[in-house]
């Protein structure tokens, strides 16, 4: 938004990457025609779901994706130590969606994250 960086040609027919980087984020999901928008959440949802489905979930005891950990050898590693750091990587992610929620408490209540108040993105 506000460096004005995009993927060159069109979102859609009617509309240009161009085009949405004069926008605020959630004007720019506003102007996308829902069949793209559609098209964006089925993609997530099947790499969500194969990633998911593979093998016992990482908050289970299970190995994290690859994507989220790249495939390093932690067997040298305490045991103690390692459940920290999986302990303070989830707690990072559960912030992430805290941070994502105050952005959409922010956009739709003014003033509602006094942090953000002000801020031109919203």
């Amino acid at each position: 938004y506000a460096a004005g960086i995009h993927f060159p040609g069109q979102f859609s027919t009617d509309i240009s990457f161009e085009s949405l980087t004069g926008m605020k984020p959630f004007k720019q999901w506003d102007a996308i025609p829902d069949t793209r928008k559609a098209q964006i959440l089925f993609t997530i949802f099947i790499a969500k779901l194969v990633s998911e489905a593979k093998r016992t979930h990482y908050t289970k005891e299970g190995d994290y994706p690859t994507i989220v950990s790249p495939p390093i050898d932690f067997s040298g590693v305490n045991p103690d130590t390692m459940a920290t750091k999986k302990a303070h990587k989830l707690n990072n992610g559960r912030l992430a969606m805290i941070s994502v929620m105050s952005f959409i408490a922010t956009n739709n209540i003014p003033g509602s994250v006094p942090a953000l108040a002000g801020n031109p993105a919203f």
